[in-house]
């Protein structure tokens, strides 16, 4: 599963840059971002990991996460062919352990009621989580509660 291990690398390279991170967040029906991350001073950054040209290829939906981030980055291993990727977007070399950012992608502000609702999907979406791995039974106490 390369994308999960890909995802694991730039979680542990964002730790490093006091960011933190949850993988598989919903930011509007019909999107699900691999990673969103959260800055110190509330920055919102997208990553979607792929796992090589045909993963990239048949990717249709990317353009729809820029509304929901400050920053967009892919993350790819060191032998995914990086021409093909947008000049204009970021760019993490990752693996299992780590990542580093090859090239910052461009900073779009997100409004300010925007960046609430982000912030406010990330912290449910770790609670639900952490309250998964704490009790896995609880899920099934709410109707149509979803992770």
């Amino acid at each position: 599963m390369p994308g999960p291990r890909l995802a694991r690398g730039v979680a542990r390279a964002l730790r490093a840059l006091d960011f933190v991170t949850v993988e598989e967040l919903v930011p509007t029906p019909g999107l699900r971002v691999d990673v969103l991350a959260l800055g110190p001073k509330g920055e919102v950054w997208v990553i979607e990991c792929k796992s090589g040209r045909a993963d990239y290829m048949t990717d249709r939906k990317w353009q729809g996460y820029l509304p929901w981030c400050d920053r967009f980055f892919w993350a790819v291993d060191a032998a995914f062919p990086t021409d093909l990727l947008p000049p204009d977007t970021g760019l993490m070399l990752a693996d299992a352990f780590d990542a580093e950012i090859i090239r910052m992608g461009p900073e779009r502000p997100l409004a300010p009621a925007r960046r609430k609702v982000m912030v406010q999907k990330f912290a449910r979406h770790a609670a639900l989580r952490l309250q998964a791995l704490r009790d896995p039974g609880a899920a099934a106490l709410v109707s149509g509660a979803s992770a």
